[in-house]
């Protein structure tokens, strides 16, 4: 064999590993990236069954409700955008600052029945903040323009109409 085509067999077999390494990091990334999700995107086009993703809106004003599941606290509560709702199941400690009419985002996967199995809940942290994900689902649904003001009190989100510039 010359020494060109050793050259040649040495820079193919770089080019296979490096083109295999490259494969398997990306199958790796697509199985652990998490896409956000409104209700309303949700009952539009749902994720394929076993995909994990993150849900995002509201906790529904009287829809917490509190059991055990083999001793252990669970939830099950809506969570909608003001035009669609989803139930979501959580076993698990909630955060302290999780209740009714505040903005949460919830990472898990969606059951046969189509309600919500989440595995993380995430509350928002004070009255001023709205995750991004939220604030671009209230936008692109029309019921939050940032030019008209600062947003409603989020207790208030799932029973606002359409907002009107200036008011």
């Amino acid at each position: 064999m010359t020494r060109k085509r050793r050259r040649l067999a040495l820079v193919l077999a770089c080019g296979i590993g490096l083109g295999t390494a490259a494969a398997l990091t990306l199958s790796a990334f697509s199985d652990s990236v998490a896409f956000f999700v409104s209700p309303s995107e949700l009952a539009q086009k749902a994720p394929g069954p076993g995909r994990t993703f993150r849900l995002g809106g509201l906790v529904v004003a009287g829809s917490v409700a509190r059991t055990l599941d083999d001793g252990r606290p669970a939830a099950t509560f809506r969570v909608g955008d003001g035009h669609s709702e989803v139930s979501v199941r959580y076993v698990g400690i909630l955060p302290d600052l999780f209740r009714e009419g505040q903005g949460i985002v919830a990472l898990g996967t969606l059951a046969p029945d189509g309600s919500f199995r989440a595995q993380e809940v995430l509350a928002k942290h004070d009255e001023t903040y709205m995750p991004k994900e939220v604030a671009d689902a209230l936008k692109k649904s029309g019921r939050w323009r940032p030019e008209a003001g600062p947003p409603p009190p989020a207790s208030t989100w799932n029973d606002l109409s359409v907002r009107k510039a200036g008011g």
